[in-house]
């Protein structure tokens, strides 16, 4: 899964930092922050998953969120059922949403993947208005029960699934089956003329991405105890895309820092007030014009070769 010792050591000492951050400073502001970052994380990495290795975009990644968090909201609070049985629940729902949009989409050519997932999120938030009588309407599910009742116990149990679901599709990303992706990312004509059946993968690699993203959407939902239809808006895959390109796309552990260091970013910027947000798309413009390949990801593999010479 990692190419070298030094990738190890530095994976285990990202995971022992962010493990001791709520030992050292014990704010439950700060582990409710680094649980909301942690939880972008894992939908940041499996947008990276998909659309990062396959070239194929999705700017309805928030369609697989909320479908998840739905699931898990209607699990818990109409049917009763304990939340630990959401998450594979959560899962299923978001896979048979990315087989409904995928199998037709993801056989053509050009835009209408991103077409599609744009318009499932925007078709299902207007959905859960409409049908505010059985959604909850703007205000939601509520009333969910927590999976865990300590903070810091679901912080740690979230952080644990970021550490699996990217370790995971890490192995996933550097298997044979992540090779073709790649392949399919550099010439997908190719491909197919080399007798790959590229559809599959393609839906695999989706239905992989959708799942776990599902998960993350449960259990976002028992940990805010609410659901509401802004799981669905556009700004939410947005945000997920951006921190993905912060991160490095197609690193799989990149997305995991962006999505970590734009959350902490957006919380230390809350004291600046109106002008908070100028300052965070003035550093993200800078980002992206002046490091296209990301933040995360290239200053790790600088480091990496840095100690390489040395040693």
């Amino acid at each position: 899964m990692f190419s070298k010792p030094v990738d190890i050591a530095g994976a285990a000492g990202f995971v022992a930092l962010m493990a001791v951050l709520p030992l050292v400073f014990p704010s439950n502001y700060l582990i409710g922050v680094l649980t909301v970052s942690v939880m972008y994380g894992i939908w940041a990495v499996t947008w990276d998953f998909m659309s990062g290795l396959t070239g194929r975009e999705n700017f309805g990644h928030a369609l697989f969120i909320g479908v998840g968090a739905y699931t898990a909201g209607f699990m818990n609070t109409t049917f009763g059922f304990n939340g630990w049985w959401s998450l594979p629940a959560s899962m299923l729902m978001a896979v048979l949403f990315a087989l409904l949009i995928g199998l037709p989409t993801l056989r053509l050519k050009g835009p209408y993947f991103a077409l599609a997932m744009l318009s499932g999120s925007v078709i299902m938030q207007r959905l859960m208005l409409i049908f505010w009588e059985s959604t909850g309407g703007e205000e939601g599910l509520n009333g969910l029960t927590p999976l865990i009742k300590s903070q810091i116990g679901f912080y740690y149990f979230a952080l644990a699934a970021l550490v699996a679901i990217t370790v995971l599709l890490m192995a996933l990303a550097r298997s044979h089956f992540g090779l073709i992706l790649r392949a399919i990312r550099g010439d997908e004509a190719t491909c197919q003329a080399a007798g790959i059946n590229v559809t599959f993968y393609k839906i695999a690699s989706l239905v992989i991405s959708a799942a776990f993203a599902g998960a993350g959407g449960a259990m976002y939902a028992h940990y805010q105890l609410q659901v509401s239809p802004q799981l669905f808006a556009v700004v939410t895959s947005i945000t997920i895309i951006t921190m993905v390109y912060v991160g490095g796309m197609a690193s799989i552990y990149g997305p995991v820092g962006g999505a970590i260091l734009l959350v902490l970013l957006t919380e230390l910027l809350r004291n600046f007030g109106e002008w908070r947000l100028m300052i965070y798309s003035c550093a993200l413009i800078l980002i992206l014009f002046f490091l296209p390949g990301g933040l995360v990801a290239p200053t790790w593999r600088r480091l990496r070769a840095a100690w390489v010479r040395r040693t």
